[in-house]
């Protein structure tokens, strides 16, 4: 069994339709667009099963790049989860205590003396 995954998908597209896609070129065991748990939306990328190593590298060469639902998807071997680069922390990992000051890295007064000045019109 081979699995791929399969970014840069649309909105639109859904289990059945990329399940469709891949069936161009081979059997497909499984196909499942991964979805955000708080808003129910697609998060982009999904993952197919093809039962073997030739019929994955057949899906990978013919359809890497190619239009599904007007997005040019990027198809891959899937990387086992051991070997899955590490998921990081939002907004570049923050840079509280910097010299730039808290809330991620915007200045807003920092080791600069607190308040910047300025004038809030109300």
């Amino acid at each position: 069994m081979t699995k791929l995954f399969v970014g840069n998908l649309s909105w639109s597209t859904t289990d059945d339709s990329l399940r469709a896609f891949f069936e161009q070129v081979g059997q497909v065991e499984s196909a499942r667009v991964v979805m955000d748990k708080m808003s129910g939306r697609s998060r982009g990328f999904g993952f197919v099963e093809m039962p073997n190593a030739e019929e994955g590298a057949k899906a990978i060469a013919e359809l890497n790049e190619k239009d599904l639902d007007g997005r040019n998807i990027r198809v891959n071997e899937a990387l086992p989860e051991g070997e899955r680069p590490a998921r990081t922390g939002g907004f570049g990992g923050g840079n509280s205590g910097s010299s730039r000051g808290g809330a991620g890295g915007y200045n807003r007064g920092g080791d600069r003396g607190g308040d910047r000045g300025g004038s809030w019109s109300r």
